[in-house]
């Protein structure tokens, strides 16, 4: 499989790792500690962002695909890197990870040219990452993520290590044929109170092909002659096939009160797709909403006591006839 080196790409590549890391890094080292960058993708993928910080393809059974990665020490002082495969899932829409090594059917497909490195302040080395699909393979995607860690020894009197590590995501679908179709449907466009000061605007991602989506996009506001955006997509969802999941913008500047005009503009990869809704500001703050009586539940009372009224008035109105009934014949 043609590949081509990304530092050849014109766009360039993020040096921030692809997998964020889950444990404290150890103290006293330089911020930037260790990274982990791709260095190639498929010359087929040579468009698709996502495949220029993730390992992502598709795959007969018993095929094998390589890869280089390039791990680099951004600390002021040498590292001994440690380098492993492990398990990764999609859980709701959340790419994740185990806290300590433990595998899966894909990082057991995995071999690493090496398994330790040794670096020195700011230098840098390429390791080539081997997947060996096996021939009994069954169809289906499948995660993983190939990990650069350094511990630190416990301080004396102490019993605890600290483990930093940094990592790239790994999306492999396995199956004869050609690659399934990667498409996703937007629904529900809606404002709602954010984390902060600001409002957000949200909408439903439901994900209509056969690969997982990892959903990146923007929000623009249009209101007769003002313009407001474009605002990023500020939660990191992935959905696997057939599920849904709701992206999240941020409002992050004060607009004037009154309808607007939304365009949600969403990606996964190369795949684009646009969204038109309308929005209402300001948004209720979510005290106001979760204190705010609903509008069924008040409909509800109403009907009731008008109900208890009909009942009360009926009851009274029989009891005064019964009451005439009973009255004596004048003489």
């Amino acid at each position: 499989m043609p590949l081509v080196s990304v530092a050849l790409l014109a766009f360039g590549v993020p040096a921030a790792p692809a997998v964020a890391a889950r444990e404290q890094q150890a103290p006293g080292r330089d911020r930037e500690g260790i990274g982990i960058r791709l260095v190639d993708v498929p010359a087929a993928r040579v468009d698709d962002p996502r495949a220029r910080v993730y390992i992502i393809d598709h795959v007969e059974p018993g095929a094998t695909i390589s890869r280089r990665v390039e791990v680099h020490n951004g600390s002021a002082e040498r590292q001994r890197i440690e380098l492993y495969a492990g398990a990764a899932t999609i859980e709701g829409t959340t790419f994740t990870v185990p806290e300590g090594r433990d595998g899966n059917e894909l990082s057991d497909w995995v071999s690493l040219e090496t398994a330790r490195l040794s670096l020195a302040p700011g230098e840098r080395r390429p390791v080539e990452v081997d997947i060996e699909v096996p021939r009994s393979a069954s169809r289906g995607e499948r995660y993983g993520a190939i990990w650069a860690q350094v511990s630190s020894a416990p301080e004396r009197g102490g019993n605890v290590t600290q483990v930093h590590r940094v990592g790239i995501r790994l999306y492999l679908d396995i199956g004869p044929g050609g690659e399934p179709p990667t498409d996703f449907r937007i629904d529900d466009v809606a404002a709602e109170p954010g984390p902060g000061e600001f409002p957000m605007v949200t909408a439903r991602v439901t994900n209509t092909g056969g690969r997982a989506l990892d959903m990146t996009g923007t929000l623009t506001l249009t209101r007769e002659s003002i313009r407001a955006g474009p605002f990023p997509v500020t939660n990191g969802v992935t959905v696997p096939p057939g599920q849904s999941g709701r992206v999240q913008i941020e409002i992050t500047q004060s607009l004037p009160d009154g309808v607007w005009d939304a365009r949600l503009v969403l990606a996964s990869g190369v795949v684009q797709r646009t969204a038109d809704g309308r929005i209402t500001l300001p948004v209720a703050s979510r005290a106001a909403m979760q204190t705010a009586t609903p509008g069924w539940l008040v409909y509800s009372l109403g009907t009731l006591v008008a109900l208890a009224a009909v009942v009360v008035f009926a009851a009274w109105s029989l009891a005064r006839r019964r009451s005439r009934r009973r009255l004596p014949t004048p003489a």
